[in-house]
């Protein structure tokens, strides 16, 4: 399998994947601070948008990747 045919196999799952979610969410720690035997830290959600024309851009190159690939094998 080459390489062209993975990207293009990639591209369409996070294409897919960010048209199905819209997004995703990470967490990030903020602060921390230990006061003797306390333990404490603040830990954020963040969330991360796709826009629909990045998903659907994913789907078409990735599309066209396959394509042009199985022309050439």
């Amino acid at each position: 399998m080459g390489i062209q045919k993975i990207i293009g196999i990639l591209l369409i799952v996070l294409g897919g994947l960010g048209l199905a979610y819209g997004g995703f969410t990470y967490t990030k720690e903020t602060h921390e601070a230990d006061l003797g035997p306390l333990h404490m830290e603040v830990k954020d959600k963040e969330r991360v948008n796709v826009p629909v024309w990045a998903g659907v851009a994913g789907l078409v190159v990735g599309g066209l990747l396959l394509a042009t690939g199985k022309k050439s094998a």
